[in-house]
């Protein structure tokens, strides 16, 4: 079996149960049907997933971007990234984890009926570059990200990393019967000088069962 859930980014310009304070992994029961879920920025569920929440498909394609002066291009000072998500809370139990415009939510699920007990894996589908309506580009290398969020401690599911320029990336990886979450904050390197104008590219990631 399967499953695959998609969700895009697009990345424009210049470039049992654990407490919800915890970096957040919860143990889920085992059941039946096997289901997965990955929510990249905004997301839709019905409820809280500890009340009785149901995820439902968003086709939201939400944006980091970031602006730059044309005195500081290619200082190599690294830029923040903002994100035009307003997903702060998480559909687990309705407790502020991400701080946005600054963090993008990237968080899931994976259930399975118990007899499955490899992991899903999520996967970024990343271009080689950022492009601008002339052709020029930026490497996608240059933005990266450091996973955290409010309250939590310990190992990130989604941990802090840097795009590779093109090709399949693992961001993350869930343990079965788990719901797992982190808050992402970009920058872009600032280490080149490209033509001016406005560069974008799409990042799509892939959630895969066993």
């Amino acid at each position: 079996m399967n499953p695959q859930l998609f969700r895009a980014l697009s990345l424009g310009g210049l470039v049992a149960f654990t407490s919800p304070a915890l970096a957040f992994t919860a143990t889920l029961y085992a059941a039946s049907p096997q289901a997965v879920y990955l929510q990249v920025g905004v997301g839709s569920f019905t409820n809280s997933y500890i009340n009785g929440g149901q995820p439902q498909n968003n086709t939201t394609i939400n944006n980091e971007t970031v602006s730059l002066a044309a005195n500081a291009v290619g200082n190599g000072t690294a830029q923040a990234m903002t994100t035009n998500s307003t997903q702060a809370q998480s559909f687990w139990d309705g407790y502020t984890y991400c701080s946005v415009p600054g963090q993008l939510y990237i968080g899931g699920f994976y259930r399975t009926t118990g007899a499955t007990t490899a992991s899903a894996q999520v996967i970024a589908t990343v271009p080689a570059s950022l492009m601008d309506s002339s052709g020029d580009s930026i490497s996608f290398s240059s933005i990266s990200w450091v996973a955290s969020g409010n309250g939590d401690s310990g190992a990130e599911v989604f941990p802090t990393a840097t795009f590779i320029a093109g090709g399949r990336q693992n961001v993350g990886s869930m343990a079965s019967n788990t719901w797992n979450e982190s808050c992402w904050a970009f920058s872009y390197a600032n280490r080149t000088v490209p033509p001016a104008g406005t560069y974008t590219g799409v990042v799509t990631y892939t959630l895969s069962s066993p």
